[in-house]
């Protein structure tokens, strides 16, 4: 299930309340599925201001349809911005193949924290997206010819570079348009 916070609240009354339920289930469903790239959205706080409904022909499907709508309209248009997880990576590796261990990350988008050395290995400290280690082992094993190790942990979320951010979008938006 997405980790999100979701407020809704109606001004003006010009909507039924047995209405509700299903703008907010257009919401939710358009949360889920991500207006932007795919991925879920968080954080969101929605307020359904105004609008109308006829006494006969209203019902529940055409409100959730508007609500999920709404809903991407909005969001798109409120500057989100995509968040990516980066990992704390130590990279034990022989002195001779620091350099080219270096060069692969820092190709990977890391940012290098600290070395040090350890029981005769040198100790790599960096922050790296996880999307950017998909392949790390293969390499590093193919850098070092098998005398290399990592570990990886969790550490935080942080922005995606704007670059990438408009690719994602792009990407995503030439997928949908051929679906």
């Amino acid at each position: 299930m997405a980790n999100w916070y979701l407020s809704i609240g109606i001004v003006g009354g010009s909507i039924d309340a047995r209405f509700m339920p299903a703008i907010l289930k257009g919401i939710m469903s358009r949360m889920e599925q991500g207006p932007l790239t795919g991925s879920y959205a968080r954080d969101v706080r929605v307020i359904v201001y105004d609008g109308k409904m006829h006494p006969v022909d209203s019902n529940e499907i055409s409100f959730m349809l508007a609500g999920r709508n709404a809903f991407s309209e909005a969001f798109k248009n409120a500057g989100p911005k995509i968040l990516e997880p980066i990992y704390d990576v130590e990279v034990f590796v022989p002195s001779d193949k620091m350099g080219d261990v270096m060069g692969d990350l820092q190709g990977r988008r890391a940012m290098i924290m600290g070395m040090s050395s350890e029981k005769g290995f040198e100790k790599l400290v960096a922050k790296v997206p996880l999307k950017e280690m998909s392949s790390y082992s293969t390499a590093l094993s193919s850098l070092t010819g098998g005398r290399a190790s990592f570990i990886m942990k969790f550490s935080s979320y942080e922005l995606v570079p704007t670059d990438v951010q408009d690719k994602l979008i792009k990407d995503f938006e030439a997928k949908q348009t051929e679906d």
